[in-house]
């Protein structure tokens, strides 16, 4: 897949809507990762982008997670989430990250968590991870706390309606389908998606499941090579690919059409027709 470098539409209406991903290799050093998303979100707003989403661990990268994570982990009101409500501000776009959530002070725990930054500046919601990654050989429990089971996170842009889920949450239907019965029309989902063989294949197939089965649109954030597998994508709810990138660094747009998404629930019904309902699981 390449590089989307298409302009921002002329012809939006108000069921229309551009959104972006951006594809980046977050470092160690949250203040070099601000600057990164910076000028990310500038090329973005300048293709018209007014929601603008970044990967899981925006705030800090490393391909296993141990005590460094836990040092540099802040509250919701610390450096990095002010830092990234300037950035949205400064472009007048609603901007979607995964950050490092302290859970208390001088604790051995973190939160995953996702922000959304509105065009103020100011947190419009937040969604904390709920199925954690300990998988593959890696255990993220080690040192992350599970979102609690909330009402799914979601925000409005216009008439368009957002919700989120983060990463290795894109293998368990049953939370894409809780956001979407949640009246979501695009999913968006920042990932650290780790390499390995056949993860890639995974991954594509998953996010443009996600979208056929639950016929919204899903903005999938992946990190970049080398502690990402890349490949992040915009797919609309017929589960095409509008704008794919391959591992490298770089900046996807397309746009959400409200209009096209109804002409996809029409024909294909399957949140209408549904007989099973989602029941959550207890503490074991």
């Amino acid at each position: 897949m390449q590089l989307d470098n298409s302009p921002a539409r002329q012809d939006a209406t108000p069921d229309q809507l551009d959104v972006a991903v951006v594809q980046f290799a977050p470092s160690t050093d949250p203040s070099a990762n601000l600057t990164a998303v910076r000028e990310h979100v500038r090329t973005a707003r300048e293709r018209g982008a007014r929601v603008v989403v970044a990967p899981e661990y925006s705030m800090f990268a490393v391909t296993r997670l141990d005590e460094r994570v836990v040092a540099v982990a802040e509250p919701l009101t610390g450096p990095f989430v002010t830092g990234l409500g300037q950035i949205a501000r400064e472009f007048e776009v609603y901007l979607v990250a995964g950050t490092v959530e302290q859970v208390a002070p001088g604790g051995d725990r973190i939160r995953n968590t996702l922000v959304v930054l509105g065009p103020d500046g100011s947190l419009v919601t937040r969604y904390r991870k709920v199925h954690l990654y300990d998988a593959f050989g890696h255990l993220e429990s080690d040192v992350v706390e599970p979102g609690a089971i909330e009402a799914p996170a979601t925000f409005a842009v216009g008439d368009v309606i957002f919700g989120m889920q983060t990463c290795f949450d894109l293998r368990f239907p049953e939370g894409a389908r809780r956001v979407a019965a949640a009246g979501a029309q695009v999913l968006l989902l920042p990932a650290q998606w780790i390499p390995g063989p056949g993860k890639v294949d995974q991954w594509t197939t998953l996010v443009r499941a996600r979208a056929i089965e639950n016929t919204v649109y899903v903005v999938a954030a992946d990190q970049a090579a080398p502690r990402g597998a890349g490949a992040s994508m915009i797919v609309d709810p017929a589960g095409s690919v509008l704008a794919g990138l391959g591992d490298e660094t770089g900046v996807l747009t397309a746009g959400i059409d409200l209009a096209y998404l109804s002409k996809v629930r029409t024909a294909n019904p399957s949140l209408a027709l549904r007989r099973f309902a989602i029941t959550e699981r207890g503490p074991e």
